[in-house]
């Protein structure tokens, strides 16, 4: 349970810091709009600390006096714009000296209320959810293909040059297959302007706006609902972290091409990368490139061990259903737990072709031996201790039994692995989602800390300062726009220079992002943080206000502003 208390602790004096902020804002609103006594000061500040939730602090007391100074020497004849200034220094100022809590990055989050207590039945997906794999997987995947473009379809030989790019691309971005674009797209359709790239370079703002007549991408040529470009979609979602190669060659292949002015067709430029892509893994090319050095490649096996002997002695059913096939699984598993592995496993699955497992009904499940040999004799039930192959979800229901809340599924893949379940099924997910670790160690440092509760601070100042019209305070109120303007980027390239983070345009959540929280009702980094929490435990997520909805809980502003809110 510690974790849980320190992740609450955390998050409790991290929305306190940012309140504090908000309530400044609030009070010296107040005061500018009211004749500037003593008298109304302090009622006006009583009100704000009424209003949005507990009394001042004895640190906000200090900031009531300064405004109350502020404005009383403005009835002296200081003018509009020293106000205006005098407020932005103070507000600065306050700003930097808070220091909110971090995040724990081994923490599970919630987006649905979710207890273990009612689980029953645990199932996974082995890429990335049981079996991690390190950076060398992706410059394997990477320059396979880049060859296989070669030697098979007939590319230029100066392809050979370019090399994988780890920290090009991030997970769940957007491309645009007629255009050529790789882009990041919000929660709301509109694309996130400094995160498209032609090639390895940046398509300028007005060139955008200009072929998009925009920034905001129709439905009707998004991607369809697996994130794939089909029946007239133009635009493919990468949301498998396999894909990130994939995101990489393309990249590099259309640079050359306009590097040496090359004409070229976008549409078959994708479908041959995206074949390359596909024969490493169909062929079997990487599978064996891992199997021949697999402590190379694999990472996190004694966590994901750990959960599957922890479930296992708590009398949890467990069951495995994976793209993967038998020998690159049972390899990777005997490596990870032990030759034994099968014995935690009540149900294996191999090559299941997710997500049309979820959906056809129509493929029968084949068992398989040891050896790799396929049998055809009809399946009447699954049993423990033997590997089935393809198959369908509604038999795996009808064999097992294994039905509705008490199934809990964990996948990295939202789509493939998680989607179909929570909507069709009724069986509770769990998202892993590796990169979350990365993003929490960044907003945890005090670069970030500092530029976003300033950012947060400066656009509450805005907001509340916009209402002065007259000439000086709208000129004062422009140079906290540019400033804002300024800072919004590095927001961006502090998680990456091209993309920024998974999770966040600049505030708006990505399309990834509302996915996540549509599809799965837990999240985490790895599967290694179900061991810090105990088997009876439940998960509550966070209630947010809706923006026309009274602030209960401390941290939010009554005007539609959370104070907690990334801008």
């Amino acid at each position: 349970m510690a974790p849980l208390s320190s992740s609450l602790s955390s998050l409790l004096k991290q929305v306190d810091c940012l309140q504090r902020c908000s309530r400044f804002c609030n009070a010296v609103q107040a005061l500018h709009h009211q004749p500037f006594k003593t008298r109304l000061v302090k009622r006006n500040f009583r009100a704000a600390s009424l209003f949005v939730g507990p009394p001042l602090s004895r640190h906000e007391s200090r900031m009531q006096r300064w405004a109350a100074s502020v404005c009383s020497s403005s009835s002296l004849g200081q003018d509009a714009a020293g106000r205006l200034w005098a407020v932005y220094s103070e507000t600065k100022r306050q700003a930097e000296a808070m220091s909110p809590s971090p995040v724990d990055p081994d923490t599970i989050f919630a987006n649905n209320e979710m207890s273990l207590r009612d689980i029953e039945i645990y199932g996974f997906d082995y890429d990335y959810t049981l079996a991690f794999y390190s950076s060398h997987l992706h410059t394997l995947i990477f320059n396979i293909a880049r060859d296989i473009l070669i030697t098979k379809h007939r590319y230029p030989e100066g392809l050979r040059q370019y090399e994988y790019i780890p920290d090009f691309a991030v997970r769940g971005l957007h491309y645009d297959v007629q255009k050529a674009l790789l882009m990041k797209i919000d929660a709301f359709h509109y694309i996130q302007l400094g995160t498209v790239y032609r090639g390895l370079h940046p398509v300028p703002d007005e060139e955008v706006i200009a072929m998009y007549e925009g920034s905001h991408v129709p439905l009707e040529i998004m991607s369809d609902f697996y994130g794939k470009s089909t029946h007239g979609h133009t635009m493919k979602q990468f949301m498998d972290i396999f894909s990130l190669p994939e995101m990489t060659l393309l990249s590099c292949v259309n640079d050359f091409f306009m590097k040496h002015n090359i004409d070229y067709e976008p549409v078959h430029l994708y479908k041959d990368v995206k074949e390359a892509i596909r024969d490493v893994h169909v062929k079997g090319i990487m599978y064996r490139a891992v199997d021949a050095d697999i402590e190379k490649y694999i990472c996190y096996g004694e966590q994901s061990h750990a959960v599957l002997k922890k479930l296992s002695a708590h009398g949890k059913k467990m069951f495995l259903i994976t793209n993967s096939p038998f020998d690159f699984v049972d390899r990777g598993m005997s490596y990870i737990v032990g030759n034994d592995w099968r014995e935690l496993f009540d149900v294996v699955i191999v090559q299941a072709d997710k997500p049309s497992f979820f959906n056809d009904r129509r493929k029968p499940f084949r068992r398989v031996t040891d050896r790799g040999a396929l049998l055809w004799d009809r399946i009447h039930r699954l049993e423990k201790d033997q590997i089935y192959k393809q198959g369908n979800l509604y038999e795996f229901l009808r064999l097992t039994g294994w039905r509705g809340s008490k199934v809990l599924y964990f996948g990295d893949h939202i789509y493939s692995d998680l989607a179909d379940l929570t909507l069709k099924h009724g069986w509770r997910t769990g998202a892993i989602i590796p990169e979350l670790r990365k993003e929490i160690k960044i907003m945890n440092t005090q670069e970030y800390v500092h530029m976003m509760t300033w950012l947060q601070a400066l656009t509450g100042l805005i907001e509340q300062m916009q209402v002065h019209r007259d000439p000086a305070s709208r000129a004062v109120v422009e140079e906290w726009i540019k400033e804002r303007e300024a800072m919004r980027p590095q927001t961006k390239d502090i998680f990456n220079a091209q993309f920024g983070s998974l999770f966040r345009t600049y505030h708006n959540p990505t399309y990834f992002s509302r996915r996540l929280s549509r599809f799965a009702d837990i999240y985490m980094a790895s599967i290694s943080c179900m061991l810090n929490f105990d088997l009876q435990h439940t998960f509550f997520p966070r209630r947010t206000p809706l923006q026309h909805e009274s602030p209960f809980w401390p941290g939010h502003r009554n005007d539609g502003v959370s104070a907690s809110s990334a801008a």
